[in-house]
């Protein structure tokens, strides 16, 4: 039983894997790998990232995974340290975004004793692990040790099942957890033992079908190739903020359209994950139109059951010049000059003075809907968001983690629920790992966007701020300052557009107050 030389050869497996940066939530059943990372970081081996929140950690890893591509570790203690987990985990499998999570645990002996901060965590994150492998300090021998982690990285990377996610590793370390005589980890060459599974395949469509482009939220290399594949063709492309291919030929405001253009489409090519709007989801769910789905992984997205080809790659014949031109210039009044902060303004300035080689990250709720009205902008930085689930948790802590793999300008547009949800990521980064990030709030008093959908109607007037608005009544500005961070108010499109021509240098929040109705 030798616990401290566990966690060595945990973190040696890492760097042999590839692993360079880990979050870490201190505990006790974890030291044997927390002195072994923290033996790595000083001699300049990873990059160690300490979270007192396993939430926050787990966010902030899946923004590092999101915006490097490559496999990002968590640290975690036992018991309810492990739960907190699972919210990131969902997304990560939703979105296909590499994360291996290393669950520390007592010995599995203990399990069902009441023994302190034990449970059956095992397996603990259900249908949301692409793998679950267990390590234990009292069985088996350092090659065993080391060769599992490397097919949880491998896992984890969806090098040969094309179909990367988070994958758990449960470790049961027995006291005694350290040891000052246990080396520290050594240097590691990073060797590829397997190749990878990818699919190559080109699918060429044929025939005069009118066709569109959906592009939904994706990577860079996707968002790209979508927009490639809209722009050889001549066909409208339909692209979601955080699709990185709204830009060029993009039509703007293309959900307006759809009612009025949708019913002639008959054949969708879709890129990543749309379903951001509701004409979006309508026209996949319809069984008139080829809907052919370009999908990286072994999976795909077709919400809709409606989908007649699944591919690796696409080709599309050219199409009609007069589709396009109708999808470009549908007519009606130019735009008038903004005056008002609203969520749509705010929005559309916020797109416009994203910068290449900055990122823009949307929160969910009203921000990345506003900003799917905003003008094209023709030089866009890179565009993220948390769209596996969509849900408002870990957006703090996702753009976070985004900013510290790109090491570049990084905005968010978010909500204050959305805000409030992930107040623990405010907590100033740790020394070394400084972030460039401004924070945009969109202070509309609660869930102003459930006024927009059926239970915002009149006969539900009694109910609507009890159950679903939820006012809170946070001063937002003076919590966020407590926390370290610059602060503003901003009251017109003036100021806002003074301080967006400037890139953030460090942590600052433009407080942005919406009306309530």
């Amino acid at each position: 039983m030798n616990s401290p030389l566990l966690g060595k050869v945990i973190v040696e497996a890492l760097l042999a894997s590839g692993v360079r940066d880990v979050l870490l939530a201190p505990g006790s059943r974890n030291a044997p790998i927390s002195l072994a990372l923290h033996a790595a970081e000083t001699a300049g081996l990873l990059g160690l990232h300490v979270r007192i929140d396993e939430r926050v950690a787990a966010f902030t890893a899946l923004g590092m995974a999101k915006a490097s591509g490559r496999v990002v570790a968590v640290v975690t203690t036992s018991g309810t340290a492990v739960g907190n987990l699972v919210p990131a985990a969902m997304e990560a499998r939703a979105s296909g975004i590499p994360l291996l999570l290393l669950t520390a645990d007592r010995p599995a002996h203990l399990v069902g004793t009441g023994a302190n901060q034990t449970c059956d965590q095992l397996g603990i994150l259900g249908p949301a692990a692409v793998g679950v492998l267990r390590l234990a300090s009292g069985t088996g021998t350092e090659p065993a040790w080391r060769a599992t982690i490397t097919r949880a990285c491998a896992l984890a990377a969806g090098t040969r099942t094309r179909r990367p996610g988070p994958v758990q590793v449960n470790v049961e370390f027995e006291t005694p957890l350290v040891d000052a005589a246990t080396p520290a980890p050594e240097p590691q060459q990073v060797r590829p033992v397997m190749a990878p599974s990818t699919g190559t395949e080109v699918y060429e469509a044929t025939g005069t079908a009118r066709t569109v482009v959906l592009a939904g939220d994706a990577s860079p290399a996707v968002g790209a190739e979508a927009r490639a594949t809209a722009e050889v063709a001549g066909v409208p492309l339909l692209a979601e903020p955080s699709s990185n291919a709204r830009t060029g030929s993009a039509v703007p405001r293309y959900r307006e359209l759809l009612p009025v253009l949708g019913p002639e489409i008959e054949r969708v090519v879709v890129f990543g994950h749309p379903t951001l709007s509701r004409p979006v989801t309508e026209l996949l769910g319809r069984g008139d139109i080829e809907l052919i789905v370009v999908a990286p992984h072994a999976d795909w997205i077709d919400p809709g059951h409606a989908a007649a080809r699944v591919v690796d790659r696409v080709l599309l014949p050219p199409g009609d010049p007069a589709w396009l031109a109708r999808w470009r210039d549908p007519g009606g009044a130019t735009p008038r000059e903004p005056r008002e902060l609203t969520g749509e303004t705010v929005a559309a300035e916020v797109v416009a003075a994203t910068r290449p080689g900055e990122n823009l990250v949307f929160g969910a709720s009203s921000s990345i809907r506003y900003a799917d009205l905003a003008p094209v902008n023709p030089n866009p930085g890179l565009c993220w968001a948390n769209r596996g689930l969509a849900g408002i948790d870990g957006t703090v802590a996702t753009a976070t983690g985004i900013a510290l793999a790109t090491g570049a300008p990084t905005t968010l547009l978010l909500g204050d629920l959305t805000l409030q949800h992930d107040l623990g990521a405010l907590v100033t980064p740790d020394a070394g790992h400084e972030v460039r990030l401004r924070v945009i709030l969109l202070d509309d008093h609660g869930g102003a966007i459930f006024a927009s959908l059926e239970q915002g109607q009149p006969v539900f007037a009694a109910s609507f701020d009890r159950v679903f608005r939820a006012p809170q009544g946070v001063e937002l500005g003076s919590v966020v300052r407590s926390m370290g961070w610059r602060t503003s108010e901003v009251t017109c499109i003036q100021s806002l557009r003074q301080v967006l021509a400037r890139p953030s240098s460090d942590r600052e929040l433009l407080h942005i107050v919406l009306g309530q109705d």
